[in-house]
């Protein structure tokens, strides 16, 4: 059994210099029974745009605070410790930018003894604690609460959760002890792993309550009072009800199936090159049995053995492109030139632009006109946005009034005159550059001079595209990702002729969305789908040589992508990828790949079979009849195929960052972070690319100088 109290803490003064240190002072409440419970309120100094979080100064500031408190337990002064934060935040989780200069396994093991050495002592502080979850409470911040003998929680709290698995690392100040032997198995396994893997998904309080990992729930109005008194009356003797706390047949029986079950799900979902996920698994199977010492013991182990690794050194990166670069786009004009968007106007009534249209009166909250070539289709698109905002408020996220209100913003008609007060125009329609220069012209006869104008093309010259308007300086690329309401990015594309106001209001719309938003220039593909398709090409390329779909699809697993090529494939839609593919082999012949035939496979109604993971196993009887005379008989194997797609991005983004596509290679690994799901414990493709030695093999370079840590090419 590790004694915390015996360890030497001082290296980690080094990681602390720029910490933002969260002070721990304390004030004495009397409680209605006359008790005394002392309350510590975490407060960095800081306006609550700045969270809360625990860095070693943190930490060891923390833990005299509480060596303070039990002397005064010990002495009779106080019956009770609390603790909480300042307002809206309890904390967000460790201090990142100090973890990230950890240089050896030692520290990181330092960092992990801390931890648990500090938040341990809520729970042996010789009266109860009580953890009062005013806010946010992330990682360490929902560790404070486990390691507490009992928790409150604001109804109006942001988020709780454990997200270290979406980072690489796991809950490793107790999480992964303590939770499951709070809430069960399952659940634990949800919050733990399930809900980090799902896009690092968060809990409302109210799911956090229902849980068990918190005991009372209280609205915001008097959510420190009600809690206190809540407190006293637990003090007085009121029994706690811990209705999912786990019983010795849930730990003989449910506990090793769940684990199982968990496993398998895993395999299936994300392969096995993620490695946090199986650790934390481990954790979780082993936090059935054993001392919370032995569960401590395990965690400290596990996050030395994570933090120095590479996958954790990327996830940093990764965690840094979305959380800073993202949110200051490089290359976007000065806000102040955009023009003030009081009326959208969506060209089209399928599918696409009806989820536009849900998307802008949703978040813009201003009027959306959608129109069509016959009122049949326009009436479709409006019914499919009302029924949309209704299963919303069904939900309980949208109240009566404000769906009312949304749905009365949305018209549409095939009076196309009545765009001439939108601001900004969006067009939806078919994938052709004539197609969308007729209606841009048709348009552009009745908008104001200054309204601006957007083309969602996926792969599309904008320049040609606008080359047929009288003012093509209004344009501007605004390429979503299916689907729309999901995927966070939007890629602004700019042509030469594009103005200053028009890219800025693109900007600042796509903000008002919701969305992050990178610049490009007008390059075929733009960047993920660019990528995408070499990714693709090289699917379809094995295939004809002879290779089976599903041997394909394993070989591209160490990718660590959401889904292989042809499930990809699949969810754009066949078409779309054959129209990618032909624009990039017409743009780049000598370097992509394509085949006549994706247009004949295109034309069917199913093209691959599914098991029932939904991964890809073969192709249809159908498909294989079009296929059929044209696949050769020289399969290539999973070293060659994985090999040629390294090799094949390695250069395709060397290529755009010479020719300028973006401003740098973060913009190319933000976009496929955000458009493609390239997973974080890469850091999006380059340093992956580093890594494997593709950036070495085709060019004779890293692309990141220094290489990031633990991520540098083999050589």
């Amino acid at each position: 059994m590790t004694d915390y109290t015996e360890i030497d803490f001082s290296p980690l003064s080094a990681l602390s210099g720029d910490e933002v240190v969260t002070h721990s002072p304390v004030s004495d409440i009397r409680l209605p029974s006359g008790m005394v419970l002392a309350l510590i309120t975490l407060d960095n100094g800081r306006d609550h745009t700045r969270p809360n979080t625990l860095g070693p100064a943190t930490l060891t500031e923390l833990g005299a605070t509480l060596d303070t408190l039990q002397k005064r337990a010990d002495a009779g002064e106080i019956d009770a410790v609390g603790i909480t934060g300042k307002q809206y935040i309890l904390a967000a989780g460790a201090d990142l930018s100090d973890i990230t200069k950890v240089d050896s396994r030692d520290t990181a093991r330092l960092v992990a003894q801390l931890g648990h050495h500090v938040l341990g002592r809520l729970s042996d502080l010789g009266v109860p604690s009580f953890a009062f979850v005013n806010g946010l409470a992330l990682g360490g911040g929902l560790e404070i609460a486990l390691n507490s003998t009992y928790r409150t929680v604001d109804a109006s709290a942001a988020a709780i959760a454990l997200p270290e698995v979406f980072l690489g690392i796991i809950p490793g100040w107790g999480g992964a002890y303590l939770l499951p032997n709070l809430i069960g198995i399952e659940n634990a396994l949800e919050v733990v792993i399930s809900n980090p893997l799902k896009q690092n998904r968060m809990l409302k309080p109210q799911q956090a309550f229902d849980y068990g990992i918190v005991d009372a729930i209280f609205p915001a109005a008097n959510f420190l009072e009600d809690s206190l008194r809540w407190a006293d009356a637990v003090l007085g003797g009121r029994k706690v009800e811990r209705k999912n706390e786990p019983g010795k047949i849930e730990r003989l029986t449910k506990w090793p199936i769940a684990i199982k079950m968990a496993r398998g799900m895993l395999e299936s979902k994300i392969g096995t090159v993620p490695r946090s996920p199986y650790v934390a698994l481990d954790l979780l199977d082993k936090a059935k049995s054993g001392t919370k010492a032995d569960g401590f013991a395990r965690e400290d182990e596990a996050l030395a053995d994570l933090v120095v690794g590479d996958q954790f050194a990327a996830s940093m990166y990764a965690f840094d492109l979305v959380q800073k670069r993202a949110k200051r786009p490089v290359g976007a004009p000065d806000k102040a030139l955009a023009k003030k968007v009081t009326k959208v106007g969506v060209i089209g009534a399928g599918l696409m632009a009806s989820q536009f249209a849900l998307l802008f009166v949703r978040k813009l909250q201003v009027p959306v006109l959608i129109t069509d070539l016959d009122q049949a289709r326009v009436d479709k698109g409006v019914a499919y946005i009302h029924d949309e905002i209704g299963k919303l408020e069904a939900k309980g996220r949208l109240d009566a009034d404000t769906a009312n209100r949304l749905r009365a913003l949305v018209t549409g008609t095939t009076d196309k005159t009545l765009y001439a007060d939108c601001d900004f125009v969006i067009e939806a329609v078919f994938e052709e550059v004539g197609v969308k220069q007729a209606v841009f012209a048709e348009i552009e006869a009745v908008v104001a001079e200054d309204a601006i104008l957007a083309t969602n093309t996926s792969s599309l010259s904008v320049e040609e595209i606008g080359a047929t308007l009288a003012h093509p300086e209004r344009l501007v690329g605004f390429h979503f990702f299916n689907p729309v309401a999901v995927m966070p990015l939007i890629e602004v594309v700019t042509t030469p002729k594009t103005s200053e106001a028009a890219l800025s209001t693109a900007f600042v719309v796509a903000k008002g969305l919701g969305k992050n938003a990178v610049l490009t220039a007008d390059a075929p593909g733009f960047v993920v789908n660019r990528l995408l398709a070499k990714v693709m090409g090289e699917a379809a390329r094995a295939v004809y040589e002879g290779t089976p779909v599903a041997e394909v699809e394993k070989a591209f697993a160490p990718l660590g992508l959401p889904m292989g090529p042809f499930q990809l494939i699949d969810l754009v839609g066949w078409k779309v990828a054959a129209h990618v593919q032909d624009t990039m082999v017409r743009a780049f012949p000598n370097r992509f790949y394509a085949n006549e035939n994706f247009h004949a496979l295109a034309e069917l109604s199913e093209v691959v079979e599914k098991d029932k993971s939904g991964r890809v196993t073969g192709f249809t009887k159908a498909a294989e009849k079009v296929l059929k005379g044209q696949v050769g008989d020289s399969p290539a194997s999973a070293e060659t195929i994985l090999a040629r797609v390294q090799d094949g991005l390695a250069q395709e983004i060397r290529i755009m960052l010479d020719e300028k596509v973006v401003p740098a290679v973060e913009d190319i690994d933000l976009c496929l972070i955000l458009g493609a799901g390239w997973p974080f414990i890469d850091g999006g493709a380059s340093p992956y690319l580093d890594r494997e030695g593709a950036s070495e093999r085709v060019f004779g370079d890293t692309f990141h100088h220094p290489p990031i840590r633990g991520v540098a090419s083999r050589g």
